[in-house]
């Protein structure tokens, strides 16, 4: 297409290209350059304004979200139903742009209607509660908008993400090793996925995988979902995926692993990866690793350990012990966003391997960034070893809390943590009409509330349908009023229960007996 460019003089009124609407621009511009009839000269952004709307947008988040993070006396969230609040958002898009004013009451909305995950009662997931040094390290990388993938556009941040791993890589008991933050757990986990079947098979990131034999893998019966979903993604085929039956406390069964591999070897089928889990979503379960890496030894399999939620243990003296034998380990998942509280999204893959396995499985050597005559170390030009491009400097926010709390700090809040938890168990078996289901070894406190109209009725298929009707409404009451937020699930043929996990250090003593009242408050005339 072609390209007409045109000078126009401050009193040239007639140009083909000239129309009112840009008749205000050339009376400031001298000499104003067309392109196809878009004007060049100067930006055309208002810096001014958007400087003041940035400044009036910070107010409203520093008073309607930060000073009011820890404010038990406001609502976790305003519940609507999605086709009211769609009205009350305003969500449609324009052909122009909307006014200032109507914008900071576009954010002010936005805030209120949204879940309020930093407040001390919102128990609802495994992140909760809100750091205030891992907050600013995320307005400045906003700000900044980094993309971590090589030294020369990100230096900063490639060498606090090398500083973070080191020490994350410390505390499994490595002495060296790779990694590299990832968008979540779940994307870890295919990345171990994908490393181990590298190193059984290195053809395969040329060849595909015809002619392949039948790869198989095992994990427990409690672990995450992302495993069926890498599974399916990688081409393994969730079919190849052999769960292994866990002992009642949701753990892996060791003697149940030996068996299933050795059925696959008989079915000619070739395993090469075991995916243990240290921490397990719903019952907080951490399986025997040195037994399990026994195993993978003995049979020539890649551990890969899911620590994305009990990995923060590692930082307690206290509490490391639940994950014993992780230092066994071939790759390990890792999410300091969760107990640690480092602002989501932040997960570390850390690979003992320290020969350069995760690039050479992931390096597509993209010669428009990775030039190796570069004028500095290209070993610092580390995106090649990601499956993505583009990349967040995750690992600043963990960095940025580190560096405030000091290790005795993050160690500090997982003891805390734990020890609420073990509060507010000590409070069910206490209280009438509450029930735990099985003596938590983590953070996760898995309960049933029995409301007084079921606690004199016996327990048979009745009681057990009935029971499974409480948690729902009392879930459905708690959101309608603003009060709290807590999980709720059936299990493994256990009828729905709730599943309170203890992070923030906002949350208090007070909170745990508020958690226990509210409940009863609410589903007493059920």
């Amino acid at each position: 297409m072609a390209c007409v460019i045109q000078e126009v003089r401050s009193d040239d009124h007639n140009g083909p290209f000239f129309d009112s609407n840009k008749q205000e621009i050339f009376q400031r511009t001298k000499n104003a350059v067309l392109v196809n009839g878009v004007v060049l000269n100067g930006p055309i952004t208002d810096s001014k304004a958007g400087e003041k709307f940035v400044e009036d947008a910070c107010k409203i988040i520093m008073e309607e979200v930060i000073q009011k993070a820890a404010d038990v006396t406001e609502k976790v969230c305003e519940w609507q139903p999605p086709e009211k609040l769609k009205k009350l958002l305003d969500l449609e898009m324009r052909e122009t742009g909307e006014p200032h004013q109507r914008l900071l009451q576009l954010c002010q909305d936005i805030i209120r209607y949204s879940v309020k995950t930093n407040h001390p009662r919102f128990f609802n997931q495994l992140y909760a509660g809100i750091d205030y040094y891992s907050l600013v390290a995320r307005f400045i990388t906003e700000a900044l908008n980094p993309s971590v993938y090589t030294y020369e556009v990100s230096p900063v941040f490639l060498l606090v993400e090398e500083a973070v791993l080191k020490r994350m890589i410390e505390f499994i008991g490595w002495k060296e090793g790779d990694g590299i933050f990832n968008p979540g757990g779940s994307v870890s986990n295919m990345y171990a996925m994908n490393l181990a079947r590298y190193k059984y098979c290195p053809d395969i990131k040329e060849r595909g995988l015809s002619g392949l034999p039948r790869l198989v893998l095992f994990t427990s019966e409690e672990c995450h979902y992302s495993m069926n979903k890498a599974a399916s993604f990688l081409g393994i085929g969730t079919q190849n995926v052999y769960f292994i039956t866990t002992d009642e406390r949701g753990k892996m069964i060791p003697e149940e692993l030996e068996k299933e591999v050795q059925r696959a070897r008989k079915e000619g089928a070739a395993p090469f990866l075991v995916c243990a889990t240290a921490g397990t979503t719903v019952l907080g379960a951490f399986d025997p690793l040195d037994k399990i890496a026994d195993i993978c030894e003995r049979h020539g399999l890649w551990l890969h350990v899911d620590a994305s939620w009990g990995g923060s243990a590692l930082m307690s003296r206290k509490h490391r012990k639940l994950l014993h034998g992780i230092n066994r380990a071939d790759s390990v998942a890792w999410n300091p966003h969760k107990m640690l509280m480092a602002g989501i999204q932040c997960c570390a893959l850390l690979v003992k391997d320290n020969s350069d396995l995760l690039k050479k499985c992931y390096s597509a050597k993209a010669s428009y960034l990775f030039q190796q005559d570069k004028f500095y170390d290209v070993s610092y030009d580390t995106g090649d070893k990601s499956i993505q491009c583009s990349r967040r400097p995750d690992a600043f926010k963990f960095w940025m809390t580190w560096k405030a709390l000091g290790t005795t700090g993050l160690e500090e809040r997982v003891n805390r943590a734990l020890a609420l938890a073990r509060y507010l168990v000590d409070e069910i078996k206490k209280r009438e009409g509450f029930q735990l289901l099985l003596e938590p070894e983590y953070a996760n406190i898995c309960f049933w509330y029995i409301p007084s109209s079921l606690r004199k009725m016996k327990e048979g298929p009745e009681f057990w349908e009935k029971l499974h009707q409480v948690a729902p409404v009392i879930k459905e009451r708690m959101m309608k009023k603003g009060s709290m937020m807590l999980g709720y699930q059936p299990h493994r043929g256990k009828v729905n229960f709730f599943r309170q996990v203890v992070i923030s250090p906002q949350v208090s003593r007070e909170d745990m007996d508020f958690l226990l009242d509210e409940i009863d408050l609410l589903g007493r005339d059920l």
